[in-house]
Protein backbone atom coordinates (compact mmCIF):
# COMPACT_ATOMS: atom_id res chain seq x y z
CA UNK A 1 0.00 0.00 0.00
CA UNK A 2 1.26 3.51 -0.59
CA UNK A 3 2.28 5.43 1.97
CA UNK A 4 -0.45 8.37 2.65
CA UNK A 5 1.43 11.40 2.18
CA UNK A 6 -1.11 13.52 4.52
CA UNK A 7 -0.08 11.76 7.30
CA UNK A 8 3.21 12.38 6.88
CA UNK A 9 5.26 14.35 10.09
CA UNK A 10 6.94 17.41 9.13
CA UNK A 11 10.27 18.03 10.77
CA UNK A 12 10.99 21.67 10.90
CA UNK A 13 14.56 23.42 11.21
CA UNK A 14 15.36 26.99 11.59
CA UNK A 15 18.29 29.05 10.92
CA UNK A 16 18.92 32.18 12.77
CA UNK A 17 22.20 35.02 12.30
CA UNK A 18 24.55 35.28 15.45
CA UNK A 19 23.96 38.08 15.60
CA UNK A 20 20.38 38.43 16.17
CA UNK A 21 20.51 35.54 19.40
CA UNK A 22 19.15 37.97 21.85
CA UNK A 23 15.81 37.65 20.24
CA UNK A 24 15.59 34.13 21.17
CA UNK A 25 14.16 34.72 24.37
CA UNK A 26 10.86 34.96 23.19
CA UNK A 27 10.80 31.10 22.59
CA UNK A 28 13.31 30.43 25.26
CA UNK A 29 10.30 28.10 27.36
CA UNK A 30 9.81 25.59 23.99
CA UNK A 31 11.20 22.59 25.68
CA UNK A 32 11.19 20.80 22.62
CA UNK A 33 13.09 22.59 20.58
CA UNK A 34 16.93 21.96 19.83
CA UNK A 35 19.67 24.58 19.43
CA UNK A 36 22.85 24.46 17.95
CA UNK A 37 25.41 26.82 16.43
CA UNK A 38 28.36 27.52 14.19
CA UNK A 39 30.82 30.76 13.55
CA UNK A 40 27.80 32.83 11.60
CA UNK A 41 24.52 30.87 12.48
CA UNK A 42 22.11 29.55 15.31
CA UNK A 43 20.29 26.46 13.81
CA UNK A 44 16.73 24.92 15.67
CA UNK A 45 14.98 22.10 15.00
CA UNK A 46 12.18 19.87 16.44
CA UNK A 47 9.38 22.74 16.23
CA UNK A 48 6.44 21.48 16.45
CA UNK A 49 3.57 22.38 13.54
CA UNK A 50 2.17 25.25 15.55
CA UNK A 51 5.28 27.14 16.63
CA UNK A 52 6.63 26.54 12.94
CA UNK A 53 3.47 29.08 12.01
CA UNK A 54 2.84 30.78 15.29
CA UNK A 55 3.71 34.61 15.24
CA UNK A 56 7.25 34.06 17.22
CA UNK A 57 8.90 32.56 14.80
CA UNK A 58 7.45 35.13 11.83
CA UNK A 59 9.09 37.70 13.89
CA UNK A 60 12.13 36.43 14.76
CA UNK A 61 14.22 38.88 12.60
CA UNK A 62 15.80 36.76 9.23
CA UNK A 63 14.82 34.01 11.08
CA UNK A 64 14.62 31.30 7.84
CA UNK A 65 12.29 28.29 8.65
CA UNK A 66 13.14 25.13 6.22
CA UNK A 67 10.87 21.50 6.23
CA UNK A 68 13.11 18.79 6.04
CA UNK A 69 13.00 16.66 3.40
CA UNK A 70 15.14 12.96 2.67
CA UNK A 71 17.96 15.30 3.88
CA UNK A 72 17.36 18.72 2.21
CA UNK A 73 16.27 21.76 3.77
CA UNK A 74 13.38 23.28 1.61
CA UNK A 75 12.20 26.85 2.76
CA UNK A 76 8.85 26.29 3.65
CA UNK A 77 5.97 25.69 0.87
CA UNK A 78 9.14 25.51 -2.06
CA UNK A 79 9.70 22.74 -3.98
CA UNK A 80 13.29 23.30 -4.34
CA UNK A 81 15.81 22.72 -1.45
CA UNK A 82 17.40 25.72 -0.61
CA UNK A 83 20.51 23.32 1.21
CA UNK A 84 21.45 20.16 2.75
CA UNK A 85 21.02 19.44 6.01
CA UNK A 86 23.75 20.30 8.44
CA UNK A 87 26.07 17.22 10.11
CA UNK A 88 28.80 17.65 12.88
CA UNK A 89 26.35 19.80 15.32
CA UNK A 90 26.04 19.61 18.50
CA UNK A 91 22.39 20.14 19.88
CA UNK A 92 21.22 20.99 23.28
CA UNK A 93 17.58 21.75 24.55
CA UNK A 94 17.28 25.01 23.67
CA UNK A 95 15.82 26.15 27.29
CA UNK A 96 18.53 24.97 29.05
CA UNK A 97 21.85 26.52 26.31
CA UNK A 98 20.15 29.94 25.80
CA UNK A 99 21.88 32.06 27.78
CA UNK A 100 19.94 36.09 27.17
CA UNK A 101 22.28 38.81 27.86
CA UNK A 102 21.39 42.30 28.31
CA UNK A 103 22.70 45.45 28.39
CA UNK A 104 23.00 48.11 31.59
CA UNK A 105 20.65 50.54 31.66
CA UNK A 106 20.33 53.87 33.35
CA UNK A 107 17.48 54.04 36.64
CA UNK A 108 15.64 57.34 35.05
CA UNK A 109 14.38 57.71 31.45
CA UNK A 110 16.65 55.83 29.07
CA UNK A 111 16.75 53.74 26.24
CA UNK A 112 17.79 50.33 24.90
CA UNK A 113 21.68 49.96 24.47
CA UNK A 114 22.06 49.04 20.22
CA UNK A 115 22.89 45.61 21.01
CA UNK A 116 19.05 45.29 21.75
CA UNK A 117 17.64 48.01 19.60
CA UNK A 118 13.62 48.60 20.18
CA UNK A 119 11.40 50.63 17.57
CA UNK A 120 7.53 51.14 17.88
CA UNK A 121 6.00 51.34 14.65
CA UNK A 122 1.99 52.34 13.75
CA UNK A 123 0.40 48.93 14.68
CA UNK A 124 -2.47 47.16 12.27
CA UNK A 125 -4.87 46.46 14.64
CA UNK A 126 -7.34 48.88 17.13
CA UNK A 127 -6.85 48.96 20.58
CA UNK A 128 -8.52 50.13 23.44
CA UNK A 129 -6.93 53.06 25.24
CA UNK A 130 -6.56 52.80 29.16
CA UNK A 131 -4.65 56.08 29.75
CA UNK A 132 -3.97 59.38 29.17
CA UNK A 133 -1.17 61.61 29.47
CA UNK A 134 -2.15 65.33 30.03
CA UNK A 135 -0.61 68.81 30.20
CA UNK A 136 -1.59 70.28 33.92
CA UNK A 137 -2.35 73.81 33.00
CA UNK A 138 -4.26 72.82 29.87
CA UNK A 139 -6.88 70.75 32.51
CA UNK A 140 -7.05 72.48 35.48
CA UNK A 141 -10.15 73.55 34.95
CA UNK A 142 -11.91 70.35 33.65
CA UNK A 143 -10.95 68.21 36.39
CA UNK A 144 -13.21 70.21 39.01
CA UNK A 145 -16.41 69.81 36.34
CA UNK A 146 -15.90 66.43 36.41
CA UNK A 147 -18.88 64.22 38.05
CA UNK A 148 -16.77 62.29 40.96
CA UNK A 149 -18.67 58.67 39.52
CA UNK A 150 -16.43 59.32 36.33
CA UNK A 151 -13.38 60.55 38.84
CA UNK A 152 -13.73 57.59 40.92
CA UNK A 153 -13.24 54.68 38.27
CA UNK A 154 -9.30 56.13 37.27
CA UNK A 155 -5.88 56.51 38.85
CA UNK A 156 -3.36 58.85 38.30
CA UNK A 157 -0.19 59.99 38.85
CA UNK A 158 1.76 63.32 38.36
CA UNK A 159 5.36 63.02 35.85
CA UNK A 160 6.48 66.77 36.04
CA UNK A 161 4.20 68.87 34.64
CA UNK A 162 1.67 66.34 33.43
CA UNK A 163 -0.82 63.96 34.69
CA UNK A 164 -1.11 60.13 33.79
CA UNK A 165 -4.68 58.93 34.04
CA UNK A 166 -5.11 55.07 34.16
CA UNK A 167 -8.32 53.66 34.16
CA UNK A 168 -11.64 53.10 31.51
CA UNK A 169 -13.82 55.04 30.45
CA UNK A 170 -11.47 57.48 30.03
CA UNK A 171 -11.85 61.39 30.75
CA UNK A 172 -12.82 63.57 28.01
CA UNK A 173 -9.67 65.61 28.65
CA UNK A 174 -7.16 66.75 25.71
CA UNK A 175 -3.78 64.52 25.37
CA UNK A 176 -1.99 61.91 24.63
CA UNK A 177 -4.10 58.30 24.77
CA UNK A 178 -1.74 54.63 25.83
CA UNK A 179 -3.09 51.23 25.28
CA UNK A 180 -1.44 48.33 27.46
CA UNK A 181 0.82 45.63 26.29
CA UNK A 182 2.23 43.14 28.83
CA UNK A 183 2.73 45.89 31.65
CA UNK A 184 3.91 48.64 29.11
CA UNK A 185 1.47 51.77 28.27
CA UNK A 186 2.56 52.18 24.12
CA UNK A 187 1.14 55.09 22.39
CA UNK A 188 -1.80 54.90 20.48
CA UNK A 189 -1.97 53.57 17.19
CA UNK A 190 1.63 51.82 17.81
CA UNK A 191 3.59 48.93 18.58
CA UNK A 192 6.73 46.99 18.89
CA UNK A 193 8.16 46.62 15.53
CA UNK A 194 8.94 42.96 16.83
CA UNK A 195 5.98 41.87 19.63
CA UNK A 196 8.47 39.09 20.87
CA UNK A 197 10.42 41.94 22.70
CA UNK A 198 7.37 42.61 24.79
CA UNK A 199 8.19 40.18 27.34
CA UNK A 200 12.09 40.06 26.91
CA UNK A 201 11.85 43.66 28.19
CA UNK A 202 9.23 43.08 30.61
CA UNK A 203 11.80 40.68 32.16
CA UNK A 204 15.00 42.99 32.10
CA UNK A 205 13.13 46.29 33.37
CA UNK A 206 10.07 45.23 35.40
CA UNK A 207 10.97 41.73 36.71
CA UNK A 208 8.48 42.41 39.63
CA UNK A 209 5.73 43.58 37.57
CA UNK A 210 5.48 46.40 39.78
CA UNK A 211 6.11 49.29 37.53
CA UNK A 212 4.21 50.47 34.33
CA UNK A 213 6.87 50.96 31.34
CA UNK A 214 5.69 54.43 29.51
CA UNK A 215 7.10 54.23 26.16
CA UNK A 216 7.54 57.40 23.44
CA UNK A 217 7.38 56.71 19.76
CA UNK A 218 11.26 56.99 19.77
CA UNK A 219 11.95 54.00 21.54
CA UNK A 220 12.67 55.88 25.10
CA UNK A 221 10.43 55.18 27.94
CA UNK A 222 9.81 56.48 31.68
CA UNK A 223 9.20 53.60 34.42
CA UNK A 224 6.68 54.58 36.76
CA UNK A 225 5.93 52.64 39.94
CA UNK A 226 2.53 51.44 40.53
CA UNK A 227 2.23 51.84 44.05
CA UNK A 228 2.43 56.00 43.05
CA UNK A 229 -1.14 55.84 41.70
CA UNK A 230 -3.54 56.98 43.52
CA UNK A 231 -7.74 57.43 43.48
CA UNK A 232 -8.56 60.70 41.34
CA UNK A 233 -10.36 63.15 42.97
CA UNK A 234 -11.40 66.67 42.75
CA UNK A 235 -9.48 67.38 46.54
CA UNK A 236 -6.33 65.19 45.41
CA UNK A 237 -5.95 67.12 41.97
CA UNK A 238 -6.56 70.40 43.84
CA UNK A 239 -3.78 69.42 46.68
CA UNK A 240 -1.89 68.38 43.96
CA UNK A 241 -1.93 71.24 41.67
CA UNK A 242 -1.35 74.17 44.92
CA UNK A 243 1.87 71.73 46.12
CA UNK A 244 3.05 72.26 42.47
CA UNK A 245 2.38 76.03 41.99
CA UNK A 246 1.01 75.43 38.99
CA UNK A 247 -1.87 77.91 39.58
Amino acid sequence: MAENSSKRINEFWAELPRADEDFLGAIRDWKNVQIAADDDTVWMKGFTEEQAVSAEIQQLPNCILYELREGLLFKKGALVPSKKMRTALLWSPLDKALKLTFPPSNQNYFGIDEKVEVRLKPGNEEQSVVALLSRIDEIKESIPAQPNFRLEKIEWTVIDDKALFLGTPLLSLPGKTYWIRDGHLLPAGFDFEFKNMSALLQQQHNKESDKWLLWNEDGTFLPIRKEDFRTLSVSSFRLTEKTKEWI
